[in-house]
């Protein structure tokens, strides 16, 4: 498999604001080259603003965000993006669905190479002439992970990308990102609604969300940073896990005795 040349991340600063209603500030973050690190917080507290700061989809109104120690202006080759809506053509194959990532000066010859690479990490090589209606929801969020990865990014930033999944579906694909991550190691920014998603997954988890005693238009800061012990693949059942997860659910002001684990 190629190697992904893995790329920090720096967040100094960064505050976005649309109209009169700030939602972000303030916001200090540094991600090591490799890591990965998942963003927590309630609905609205600005996790997708901010992965959208350093995906390049949008630009912080004050501060910097930095890749590699270079500052982001906008779009940049050095990341990738997914959502949790695969936004696969449906007229394309997934092969060439997969294609569409490249960079556009690579040879005819290196794209199919990298893309029949790409299917086999995400276990696709037998549907790769299927278009997108006749695959599974699992299929096709597979396709949009290898298209994101088919420029080889130092930063893969991924918002929700499972949130749409069935239970059993999710799980896997928390699996398959985890392989993916260790064939070809980008740094993984990814935001999720879902805690035990963030710490089965995540090296760091972010706890994103208004300060308390500031005004709820004040924007959302960084509240809390936590460590997530162990190597992965973890034991989703660790007792360790456990702590961390009511004390997240703590954080975001969910009863630790409430049956779900989602917000």
């Amino acid at each position: 498999m190629a190697s992904s040349p893995a790329l920090s991340v720096t967040l100094e600063g960064v505050g976005r604001t649309f109209g009169d209603r700030r939602v972000l500030r303030d916001i200090e973050l540094e991600i090591a080259a490799g890591e990965i690190v998942a963003i927590i917080g309630a609905s609205g507290s600005g996790k997708s603003t901010l992965l959208r700061q350093v995906g390049g989809l949008d630009q912080p109104d004050v501060g910097t965000v930095t890749i590699d120690g270079t500052a982001l202006r906008g779009v940049d080759q050095r990341t990738a993006i997914a959502f949790q809506e695969p936004r696969l053509l449906p007229w394309r194959s997934v092969a060439r669905n997969v294609e569409v990532g490249l960079p556009r000066s690579t040879p005819r010859a290196d794209g199919r190479a990298r893309v029949a690479q790409l299917l086999e990490l995400v276990q696709l090589t037998d549907a790769a002439h299927l278009r997108p209606r006749q695959i599974s929801g699992g299929m096709a969020q597979r396709a949009s992970l290898a298209r994101a990865l088919a420029r080889e990014p130092g930063v893969l930033v991924l918002d929700e990308p499972f949130g749409a999944l069935d239970a059993l579906t999710r799980l896997t694909m928390q699996d398959l990102l985890l392989d993916i991550h260790a064939a070809e190691p980008a740094t993984i920014l990814l935001v999720t609604h879902d805690v035990d998603e963030a710490l089965y997954l995540a090296d760091r988890v972010v706890l994103l969300g208004a300060e308390p005693g500031y005004a709820p238009n004040s924007g959302a800061v960084v509240r809390s940073v936590i460590t997530v012990p162990g190597q992965r693949p973890r034991d989703r059942g660790s007792s360790s896990l456990a702590h961390l997860r009511a004390q997240l659910l703590d954080g975001l002001g969910v009863s630790t005795h409430h049956p779900a684990h989602t917000f």
